[in-house]
């Protein structure tokens, strides 16, 4: 299995836990462990995060998942914001960090990077983050993604509109790296 990977086979939960990929069937088919058919086949795909939530409920040790580096997507029209968090994020050195100038080059570093988490930026130009964080909630391949909003002094009414619309949080004050990084933890603990 490839570290980092977001979404796991039955064969690659096997191994992880030790187990019989019969055994990862049975616990997918009596809904002990959640995940998706592949349309159009029996095979069956686990999202890491929750691979991990079904082995802490069943005290089954989590060290065995190569995680690998947190893979972080900055989306930000404006270069030099950008290039100041992505060099500071990579600096932390639990960060992989790529970023993304438009929706076009979003969508092609989704694919490409798959990252864990994705930070936007609400005001930057020709971005639309609403469908960016649309697109990723409909799809089951990266529905697994955690994306937060970066966006300078939100109402209350404002941060939970986004939180409705799909986002996980948001950053209230983006050149802040440490509350940043707080927002990256508190949307990841789960899985790392």
């Amino acid at each position: 299995m490839a570290k980092g990977k977001n979404v796991l086979t039955t064969g690659d939960v096997a191994k992880i836990c030790n187990v019989a990929p019969r055994t990862v069937s049975k616990w997918f088919d009596s809904g002990q462990l959640k995940g998706y058919r592949i349309p159009g086949s029996k095979d069956r795909r686990i999202p890491l995060n929750e691979l991990v939530r079904f082995m802490k409920a069943h005290n089954m040790p989590t060290e065995a998942i190569p995680v690998g580096k947190l893979r972080v997507l900055v989306i930000d029209s404006h270069e030099q914001p950008k290039t100041d968090l992505t060099d500071r994020l990579a600096a932390h050195g639990n960060y992989e960090v790529e970023a993304a100038y438009t929706s076009f080059e979003t969508g092609a570093a989704i694919q490409r990077f798959t990252p864990h988490v994705v930070l936007i930026n609400l005001l930057a130009n020709g971005i639309d983050a609403n469908g960016i964080c649309r697109s990723i909630r409909g799809s089951e391949e990266f529905g697994t993604i955690k994306i937060i909003a970066l966006a300078n002094h939100l109402s209350n009414q404002e941060a939970s509109a986004l939180l409705q619309k799909g986002f996980d949080g948001y950053v209230s004050d983006p050149s802040d790296v440490n509350e940043v990084v707080r927002k990256v933890e508190e949307a990841t603990a789960i899985i790392y």
